[in-house]
């Protein structure tokens, strides 16, 4: 998990995004809810939308890896400066990704 965190801190710091700067927790959101073709929902007030989907606690290595990908692929398009340790969990993914 510390592997994602370090992926998702690198863009959070470096990418806007429709106009916004998004923490690391959103960047999780959204990247999860594009590789799980999640659903939304209103939320209780009818003010905005809670997306449905997948702890990153319950997917198996290989999904995890695919997510890392992802982030990954998103990140290099737009420039991202990958930190030591997101390069390392980058790294993990290239070598265990494919095994899982």
């Amino acid at each position: 998990n510390r592997k994602l965190w370090a992926c998702l801190g690198d863009v959070s710091r470096q990418v806007e995004w429709h106009g916004r700067r998004l923490d690391a927790e959103s960047w999780k959101c959204v990247f999860t809810a594009a590789l799980k073709q999640q659903d939304v929902v209103p939320n209780l007030a009818g003010n905005g939308f809670v997306v449905i989907g997948q702890s990153t606690s319950r997917m198996r290595v290989s999904e995890f890896a695919e997510l890392l990908e992802l982030i990954q692929a998103f990140g290099t398009e737009r420039g991202v400066k990958w930190s030591d340790e997101a390069r390392l969990a980058l790294e993990w993914k290239a070598r265990f990704g494919d095994a899982a």
